[in-house]
């Protein structure tokens, strides 16, 4: 007889994930060296007109219509300028940094957006600076980008906490909310490039995928763990500077 086969370990299923993930992405850099520039050129005529028609319009109900076009062509544009982050990163500019730094200033910036939530959004201070060799402009993209997961994901009220530590060696950055949580059917999919589990109760959008292509640029990593009802942790990890 034969012997059952060993279960995958939870870091053999974490890098087939990465690694079908990095073939995703080739297949993406194709229809993005393509489609951005045949889809942004017709996107930016539209906001243009949009925003040259709303100047010489009164109408209020035409207004709105307008206004809603001018949103949709922006959002568009946006949504291309991501693909596009995929296709071809910008170059890290890497140097040694303090990590609290960084994520104290995302907190900062997006503390009126958790106020208006009525969300609490907190900064835990480390018990001393945690340094790691990075790309201060886009580690910062990558922390908001979970941080602003967390708070489409509340809604209205809640709280999210961020904290800076290092962790055998590494220096780690957690952002914990008291949401929703993720379906465990759902979570291998989080950091799929347009992946949305809206539908499941969370905007996933492009943001966590964004995440997660600036921090393995960076050569660390970044991790999702959650349980329905109990809230999310994402835990970024990189090599310490």
């Amino acid at each position: 007889m034969f012997d059952p086969p060993e279960p995958i370990s939870d870091e053999l299923r974490r890098w087939f994930a990465d690694e079908l993930r990095r073939a995703k992405l080739d297949a993406m850099k194709e229809l993005a060296y393509g489609a951005s520039h045949e889809i942004n050129n017709p996107l930016a005529n539209i906001a243009l007109r949009a925003q040259t028609m709303l100047k010489r319009e009164d109408d209020a109900d035409k207004r709105k219509a307008l206004e809603a076009m001018h949103r949709a062509a922006m959002r568009a544009h946006e949504m291309i300028s991501d693909l596009m982050l995929f296709a071809r990163p910008p170059q890290l500019v890497k140097a040694p940094i303090d990590l609290g730094a960084v994520a104290k200033a995302v907190v900062a910036e997006l503390a009126p957006r958790a106020d208006s939530a009525e969300t609490l959004l907190l900064m835990a201070d480390a018990t001393s600076p945690v340094i790691a060799k990075a790309d201060r402009a886009q580690l910062a993209v990558a922390v908001r980008a979970v941080v602003d997961n967390s708070l489409d994901a509340l809604g209205q009220g809640g709280e999210v906490r961020v904290s800076v530590d290092e962790s055998h060696g590494d220096a780690v950055i957690r952002v914990i909310d008291n949401g929703p949580g993720v379906p465990a059917e759902i979570q291998p999919h989080v950091f799929d490039p347009f992946f949305s589990g809206r539908e499941a109760g969370r905007g996933l959008g492009f943001g966590l995928s964004k995440c997660w292509r600036i921090i393995t640029d960076h050569g660390g990593a970044v991790r999702l763990d959650s349980e329905p009802g109990r809230g999310v942790t994402v835990t970024i990890t990189l090599p310490k500077g």
